[in-house]
């Protein structure tokens, strides 16, 4: 069913899955196309080599800046408006006191550090924001 007549001349043509080239289609002018900026050729914009090493401090920057995110901290999307979402915002904090038990004896004095200093600053926020 590629094809259907209705009226008067007027025809239906189904090119989703043709092979055929579209004749009225025309080819962008050259100096319309994108060009790639020199040296970016087939590079994504987000290599996995550009990402912070994984290690624990990233992870726990990571999450509390999740947690801010959920406080509404943040615009959703640029341009947005900030929602602020408490109980993800709770979960965060939970997840990041978990981690802290879970690890406790096993980290150097400056993980113990962030990870008591970020739980702390993220606790009473939390009961700022909860009123």
């Amino acid at each position: 069913m590629a094809e259907e007549t209705k009226g008067e001349g007027f025809v239906i043509r189904d090119r989703r899955f043709s092979e055929e080239p579209d004749a009225n289609a025309k080819e962008e002018p050259a100096s319309v196309k994108a060009e790639e900026p020199k040296g970016q050729a087939g590079k994504t914009p987000a290599e996995p080599d550009e990402y912070p090493p994984v290690n624990f401090t990233n992870f726990v920057i990571s999450l509390s800046t999740s947690a801010l995110f959920h406080f509404g901290d943040f615009p959703e999307v640029e341009g947005g408006k900030a929602e602020k979402n408490l109980p993800a915002a709770k979960q965060t904090i939970d997840i990041l006191d978990m981690l802290q038990k879970k690890t406790a004896g096993n980290l150097d004095k400056n993980e113990t550090n962030l990870i008591e200093g970020v739980l702390y600053e993220l606790k009473m926020r939390y009961v700022k924001e909860k009123g």
